[in-house]
Protein backbone atom coordinates (compact mmCIF):
# COMPACT_ATOMS: atom_id res chain seq x y z
CA UNK A 1 0.00 0.00 0.00
CA UNK A 2 1.10 3.60 -0.97
CA UNK A 3 1.33 5.89 2.19
CA UNK A 4 0.29 9.17 2.64
CA UNK A 5 3.87 10.11 2.30
CA UNK A 6 4.10 8.79 -1.01
CA UNK A 7 0.74 9.86 -1.99
CA UNK A 8 1.45 13.42 -0.57
CA UNK A 9 4.68 13.89 -2.59
CA UNK A 10 3.09 12.90 -5.79
CA UNK A 11 0.33 16.17 -5.16
CA UNK A 12 3.46 17.97 -4.23
CA UNK A 13 5.67 16.92 -7.48
CA UNK A 14 2.40 17.72 -9.69
CA UNK A 15 1.59 20.90 -7.87
CA UNK A 16 4.95 22.51 -8.66
CA UNK A 17 4.87 20.92 -12.53
CA UNK A 18 1.74 23.08 -12.55
CA UNK A 19 2.43 26.01 -11.09
CA UNK A 20 5.62 26.49 -12.65
CA UNK A 21 8.82 24.66 -13.53
CA UNK A 22 11.10 27.64 -13.55
CA UNK A 23 10.25 29.71 -9.96
CA UNK A 24 10.32 28.46 -6.92
CA UNK A 25 7.10 28.08 -5.07
CA UNK A 26 6.31 28.58 -1.55
CA UNK A 27 5.76 25.75 0.32
CA UNK A 28 2.64 27.68 2.45
CA UNK A 29 1.25 28.04 -1.27
CA UNK A 30 1.85 24.50 -2.03
CA UNK A 31 0.02 23.37 1.49
CA UNK A 32 -2.97 25.59 1.18
CA UNK A 33 -3.94 24.26 -2.37
CA UNK A 34 -3.33 20.88 -1.69
CA UNK A 35 -4.92 21.18 1.64
CA UNK A 36 -1.87 19.44 3.48
CA UNK A 37 0.11 20.23 6.79
CA UNK A 38 2.96 22.81 6.21
CA UNK A 39 4.73 20.81 8.90
CA UNK A 40 3.97 17.39 7.54
CA UNK A 41 4.94 18.88 3.60
CA UNK A 42 8.20 20.08 5.19
CA UNK A 43 9.22 16.40 6.19
CA UNK A 44 8.01 15.30 2.36
CA UNK A 45 10.21 18.32 0.82
CA UNK A 46 13.16 17.69 2.96
CA UNK A 47 13.24 13.86 1.09
CA UNK A 48 12.87 15.41 -2.02
CA UNK A 49 15.38 17.82 -1.76
CA UNK A 50 17.86 15.02 -0.91
CA UNK A 51 16.75 12.96 -3.32
CA UNK A 52 17.51 15.77 -5.90
CA UNK A 53 14.08 15.75 -7.33
CA UNK A 54 13.30 19.15 -5.60
CA UNK A 55 15.65 22.41 -5.42
CA UNK A 56 14.76 24.60 -2.57
CA UNK A 57 15.70 28.33 -1.37
CA UNK A 58 15.58 30.28 1.72
CA UNK A 59 14.68 33.59 2.01
CA UNK A 60 12.37 35.84 0.22
CA UNK A 61 11.14 35.00 -3.37
CA UNK A 62 12.36 31.53 -2.55
CA UNK A 63 10.40 28.08 -1.90
CA UNK A 64 10.83 24.78 -3.80
CA UNK A 65 10.89 24.01 -7.64
CA UNK A 66 11.90 21.05 -10.13
CA UNK A 67 15.00 19.75 -10.65
CA UNK A 68 14.12 18.85 -13.96
CA UNK A 69 10.91 19.01 -16.71
CA UNK A 70 7.92 16.96 -15.40
CA UNK A 71 8.52 14.70 -18.20
CA UNK A 72 11.53 13.63 -16.78
CA UNK A 73 10.13 11.75 -13.48
CA UNK A 74 8.33 9.01 -13.39
CA UNK A 75 5.56 8.23 -10.95
CA UNK A 76 7.43 4.80 -9.62
CA UNK A 77 10.65 7.06 -9.05
CA UNK A 78 8.72 9.14 -6.91
CA UNK A 79 7.25 6.80 -5.14
CA UNK A 80 10.36 4.23 -4.21
CA UNK A 81 12.08 7.57 -3.23
CA UNK A 82 9.09 8.37 -0.83
CA UNK A 83 8.15 4.41 0.54
CA UNK A 84 11.03 2.56 -0.51
CA UNK A 85 10.91 -0.46 -2.84
CA UNK A 86 7.87 -1.58 -4.86
CA UNK A 87 8.88 -4.91 -4.12
CA UNK A 88 5.96 -7.37 -2.83
CA UNK A 89 8.17 -9.63 -1.12
CA UNK A 90 11.44 -9.02 1.01
CA UNK A 91 13.36 -11.93 -1.02
CA UNK A 92 12.94 -9.07 -3.92
CA UNK A 93 13.16 -5.66 -2.42
CA UNK A 94 16.48 -6.13 -0.90
CA UNK A 95 19.58 -7.89 -3.21
CA UNK A 96 21.25 -8.75 0.47
CA UNK A 97 18.15 -10.56 1.32
CA UNK A 98 18.94 -14.63 2.03
CA UNK A 99 16.19 -16.89 1.68
CA UNK A 100 16.46 -20.40 2.56
CA UNK A 101 13.64 -21.29 0.33
CA UNK A 102 14.58 -19.58 -2.63
CA UNK A 103 16.28 -22.40 -4.52
CA UNK A 104 12.91 -24.63 -4.36
CA UNK A 105 10.12 -21.70 -3.92
CA UNK A 106 7.04 -22.32 -6.07
CA UNK A 107 5.43 -19.18 -5.58
CA UNK A 108 8.59 -16.92 -6.20
CA UNK A 109 7.64 -16.35 -9.88
CA UNK A 110 4.22 -14.84 -9.04
CA UNK A 111 6.09 -12.33 -6.78
CA UNK A 112 8.59 -12.05 -9.75
CA UNK A 113 5.86 -11.64 -11.97
CA UNK A 114 3.69 -9.30 -9.90
CA UNK A 115 6.51 -7.01 -8.90
CA UNK A 116 7.54 -6.69 -12.65
CA UNK A 117 3.57 -5.70 -13.58
CA UNK A 118 3.76 -3.02 -11.07
CA UNK A 119 7.41 -1.56 -11.47
CA UNK A 120 6.37 -1.37 -14.68
CA UNK A 121 3.25 0.34 -14.47
CA UNK A 122 4.53 2.83 -12.09
CA UNK A 123 7.27 3.51 -14.45
CA UNK A 124 5.75 4.17 -17.51
CA UNK A 125 3.55 7.08 -16.01
CA UNK A 126 5.74 10.29 -16.18
CA UNK A 127 4.92 12.96 -13.74
CA UNK A 128 3.75 15.05 -17.06
CA UNK A 129 0.97 12.66 -17.73
CA UNK A 130 -1.19 13.35 -14.60
CA UNK A 131 -0.88 16.73 -15.12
Amino acid sequence: MISTRGRYALRVMLDLAEKGEDRYIPLKEIAARQEISKKYLEIIVKDLVAGHFLLGASGKGGGYKLCRPADNYTVGEIIELMEGSLAPVACLADDDYECQRRPGCKTLPLWQEYGKLVHDFFYSKKLSDLL
